[in-house]
């Protein structure tokens, strides 16, 4: 099973949710697929055991044979290519290495070279959990290559958990697709309820199953659960605002440890998740 992590926008608590299902689930896997800022290795201190180069191909013209016949450029969905008469330059940051460019070409003068975009690391956190980063090299634009090999790590025997990219981007649609279910995480506020509802649409648009846990919960802001209630979305878990939350945090200490009366939220909220599915499965 993939239970995928997600939130509208940054700092919601969304590392910190994954994190503690994780460490409540014995040999569970952990993947963290938001690899341009990846910071769940400081909650759950893996031992790092391994650690591979993750590269991308790119396509190089041989431009004492091109033709300038157009071919590339017609076939390229992603506009990477431009024709400037003596030459066709390539702008790397657009390319996402489909190969169209050195199939379609009917002088075959289209070849692939590799170029290095970033790294995956891989160990094991709190003895038996199976943790798996990637780390996108600074200045590289190309996300989704890199979270794709690290969704390959995925256990199809275990539990994996996914904490994806924030916001609704492509990289967040790459991490959370092909999940069993989305747990989207919000915050009571009102850049947190209008990203929500932008979540909210991506993963009614590519099916996947969802529920919300608010994180730093405040009664007095109604609109959130308003909105939740009149749109039939169902609210797992709410993690009362407190300091002392945030505290272990930026110490790098998983709430869920230092606060043990946590643990129960979490174990229940698994527990509603594997229910969720469980019915779905028999219906």
């Amino acid at each position: 099973m993939i239970i995928s992590i997600a939130s509208g926008k940054g700092g919601t608590g969304k590392t910190t949710v994954a994190a503690s299902l994780a460490s409540i689930i014995p040999e569970s896997v952990y993947l963290d697929c938001d690899v341009e800022e990846p910071n769940g290795h400081l909650l759950l201190k893996p031992e790092f055991n391994s650690e591979e180069r993750v590269e991308k191909n790119l396509p190089e013209i041989n431009r004492d044979k091109c033709t300038f016949c157009g071919k590339c450029l017609e076939v390229c969905e992603f506009n990477a290519l431009i024709n400037l008469g003596s030459e066709i330059i390539l702008f790397e940051e657009m390319c996402h290495s489909c190969g169209a460019c050195v199939h379609f070409c009917p002088s075959k003068i289209i070849t692939e070279i590799s170029k290095e975009i970033g790294i995956i690391r891989k160990g094991i956190a709190d003895g038996n959990v199976l943790f798996v980063d990637g780390v996108l090299n600074i200045g590289e634009v190309s996300v989704p290559p890199l979270i794709k090999e690290v969704k390959k790590n995925i256990v199809e025997s275990k539990l994996n958990i996914i904490d994806s990219p924030p916001g609704t981007s492509c990289s967040m649609l790459e991490a959370v697709r092909e999940s069993d279910f989305c747990i989207l995480v919000t915050e009571s506020t009102p850049f947190g309820l209008n990203d929500l509802k932008l979540a909210v649409d991506v993963l009614k648009t590519i099916k996947v199953p969802f529920g919300v846990v608010i994180n730093k919960y405040a009664k007095s802001f109604i609109q959130m659960e308003k909105y939740l209630f009149n749109n039939g979305i169902e609210v797992l878990l709410k993690i009362e605002f407190d300091r002392r939350f945030a505290e272990a945090y930026s110490e790098g200490i998983l709430p869920l440890n230092k606060y043990p009366e946590l643990k129960a939220g979490f174990i229940e909220l698994h527990q509603k998740i594997m229910k969720k599915m469980e019915i779905e499965k028999i219906g």
